[in-house]
């Protein structure tokens, strides 16, 4: 299932598990949100289609990071008068991942546990293997 979305003058499609990076919206990190602006859903061989909007249509999202982007050099020069000037700009934008794609009707279900919790196991340290007879032979 997939859906486009509008937020912050922008369309993005996204689908379940997505992590995507939009303009700045309020949520601490953690936070669960829904972004109600949804303008297509599709499944498979079906798609509705919005106008402008689908009726009772959300996204629910999960709020990872808020940070600055990419830095943008604005740069400005008037040939042979010796002007130019350099400045840089940073947009402050919300880093998402997407959980849920709801039509309507539909409510949130939380996520199970243990793909949360699920993490890679840790590998125990290497033992540093006893040297050999011949080992300590070639080094002396």
């Amino acid at each position: 299932m997939f859906a486009v979305i509008r937020t912050g003058g922008k369309q993005y499609k996204v689908a379940p598990d997505d992590v995507l990076a939009i303009e700045r919206i309020e949520g601490e990190p953690g936070a669960e949100i829904e972004l109600g602006e949804v303008l297509m859903l599709g499944d498979g061989p079906t798609m509705t289609m919005g106008n402008p909007t689908v009726a009772g249509a959300r996204v629910a999202a999960t709020v990872l990071d808020q940070n600055k982007g990419d830095k943008v050099v604005i740069f400005k020069k008037k040939r042979r008068q010796g002007y130019h000037r350099t400045r840089g700009h940073r947009q402050l934008q919300t880093v998402l991942r997407i959980d849920q794609i709801l039509a309507a009707g539909e409510s949130r279900t939380a996520r199970p546990a243990e793909a949360k919790s699920e993490a890679k196991p840790k590998r125990a340290p290497r033992k540093k293997k006893a040297a050999t007879d011949t080992e300590t032979e070639e080094n002396a």
